[in-house]
């Protein structure tokens, strides 16, 4: 399967796996800013991809910029749809209590391909019962 990516900018670098069997390809800053404690930026990566039919590409945090520093992507996972030919944004948050800076370069997301279903919406009077009929946030006791 491939997927292609066109470059916008000339500062822009592939996506790329870092390790053999990673799930998430790395995305990498266009921008050069610095994102303040609780403060949210948009950062660019200077491409626009096109995925196979049938797939979406989640943006997610990379880990050890949540543990070491306290930045995350705000709307984890983000998504994009197969049809999207836009610049592909990442929404960078500072949790942490320091200023944090992006340089062009930076890794800051990845991006995780996923197969899509699509399902056809049908109205119903019924639903069929089970053994945990309504129970949700914090009905298991945890």
């Amino acid at each position: 399967m491939e997927l292609k990516i066109k470059k916008i900018n000339e500062k822009a670098t592939l996506p790329a796996y870092a390790h053999e069997g990673d799930s998430g390809l790395d995305l990498f800053s266009v921008d050069s800013t610095e994102i303040l404690p609780g403060e949210t930026k948009m950062i660019k990566t200077g491409i626009i991809i096109e995925l196979p039919l049938g797939t979406e590409a989640q943006i997610r945090p990379r880990s050890g910029l949540a543990l070491k520093n306290q930045i995350t992507v705000l709307n984890t996972p983000g998504t994009i749809d197969q049809g999207y030919r836009g610049e592909v944004g990442v929404i960078l948050i500072n949790h942490g209590s320091k200023n944090f800076i992006v340089e062009v370069g930076s890794k800051i997301a990845q991006m995780v391909i996923k197969p899509v279903l699509r399902v056809k919406v049908i109205e119903s009077d019924t639903l069929t019962d089970t053994s945990r009929g309504d129970g949700g946030f914090g009905s298991t006791g945890h």
